[in-house]
């Protein structure tokens, strides 16, 4: 397939064109996507892709649109990972969900941008010099590492990483002032002129797309060395973020072993890329300088072990218990947190749904199992207090407006939640005590 001047300005427009879209036709208006609008578009903009690799069956082969499909899902399933990040550092700013989604865009926007460069330079690179497929196979086996390590800190640190160095810059730079203006990046008050939180949102996005983009790129080049294919695969797993975000707010925490699959998917890669060096090689301390005769993963097999692993870690994430249970105390949380965030303004229907929500998985949370409360909560304390909090709030609701709050009463009362006991080898009071006192 030849790829023109011609072919790069018209996917570029095309590109740029369903970004103006998104934000002329869903995000300038602020509001919180339904689950049925979030559902629709991301179908949508999945089905985009999918058709677009159907042109290279038209006017390339069989090769390059198996090397674009496995390049997509690989790209696409990376991009559910700075997913997980953008949702940690979207709570950290209690950026209101209303305004969420034009961070989100912006966070798109950007990371196309930065990708783009790298791709550039990734193409340069192995142009003329190809003993770069050693570097960038070391890199991810390397990534695949600390991917696992990831595994084993919190998810809040692994945020932080990301982004506490240029936001922690903007503020010494900027005056910030405390809250939002609506989804304004520059507000007054007291006549002075202030940057709002939301330009941190941004600062800490920007920054994060930039690191992941130096993952994901070594990555897709193992699969395919056809700059196009790259930028186009990146492209497409991009778009659609905003509206998969909205779908899956909530299954990303179910999907607890997704950290294990991603690391496997880079360290096969990165061993395909390894092994496509040595079949290249041009290093006089290996093999005398001479090919080595190794057997490549096909482009077909690439494509089989990535979207399996993908399949093997979702199904995995979901049946586990442990991922029932996290996602029983995360929502819990995230429940409480919403009720206490909403506004005076908010009708008494909203707040009943709202509660009705935060009772659910309350109870959830309460029933959970004692080794995954170990496993799962780093800080009792804090984790009760948010809840505790959040319904004595609902229960000045239920004295002001008439609204039912037996769960909320029981929690308050006992100072709860109260969380599911030791049983192992200790009474029920002993265990009880024990993990309020954590």
């Amino acid at each position: 397939m030849e790829i023109t001047g011609v072919t790069w300005g018209v996917t570029i427009a095309v590109i740029i064109g369903l970004i103006f879209f998104d934000y002329f036709f869903h995000v300038r208006k602020a509001h919180i996507p339904t689950l049925k609008e979030a559902a629709l578009w991301s179908a949508i903009y999945v089905g985009i892709a999918l058709a677009f690799g159907l042109v290279f069956f038209a006017f390339g082969d069989t090769d390059h649109a198996i090397e674009y499909y496995a390049g997509f899902i690989t790209e696409k399933a990376l991009s559910v990972d700075n997913l997980f990040v953008f949702m940690i550092i979207l709570t950290s700013f209690n950026v209101p969900r209303q305004y969420q989604q034009k961070v989100l865009l912006f966070g798109i926007a950007f990371a196309l941008i930065s990708r783009t460069i790298f791709i550039l330079a990734g193409a340069a690179i192995l142009e003329v010099w190809t003993d770069a497929f050693y570097i960038f196979g070391i890199f991810l086996l390397i990534l695949a590492g600390q991917q696992l390590k990831s595994e084993f800190s919190s998810a809040d640190e692994a945020g932080s990483e990301a982004d506490n160095f240029m936001v922690r810059l903007a503020r010494k730079i900027l005056p910030v002032s405390e809250q939002y203006d609506g989804d304004k990046l520059i507000t007054k008050v007291d006549g002075k002129r202030l940057v709002t939180p939301m330009l941190l949102v941004m600062v800490a996005i920007g920054a994060t797309d930039i690191i992941f983009a130096i993952d994901s790129i070594p990555a897709i080049y193992g699969l395919t060395q056809e700059p196009y294919i790259v930028f186009t695969a990146n492209a497409f797993a991009l778009l659609g973020l905003r509206q998969l975000y909205f779908l899956i707010d909530g299954l990303l925490d179910r999907l607890v072993y997704l950290g294990y699959g991603l690391a496997a998917i880079l360290g096969f890669i990165g061993v395909k890329l390894m092994l496509h060096a040595l079949s290249q090689n041009n290093l006089p301390f290996i093999y005398d300088g001479q090919d080595v005769p190794v057997a490549e993963p096909s482009t077909g097999m690439s494509l089989l072990v990535i979207v399996g692993i993908l399949i093997l870690t979702i199904v995995w994430s979901l049946a586990s218990p442990r991922g029932k249970a996290l996602r029983a105390l995360q929502n819990a949380e995230k429940f409480a947190h919403r009720y206490s965030q909403l506004a005076e303004d908010t009708s008494v229907e909203e707040r009943k749904e709202a509660a009705e929500k935060m009772d659910y998985w309350t109870q959830q949370a309460e029933a959970t199992e004692h080794r995954y409360l170990e496993e799962l909560i780093k800080h009792k304390d804090q984790w009760s207090a948010i809840i505790r909090i959040a319904h004595e709030t609902r229960l000045e609701d239920a004295n002001h407006r008439g609204m039912p709050a037996v769960t909320s009463q029981k929690i308050v009362t006992t100072d709860g939640p109260v969380l599911a006991p030791d049983t192992n080898g200790k009474s029920s009071e002993e265990s009880k005590g024990s993990n309020l006192n954590d």
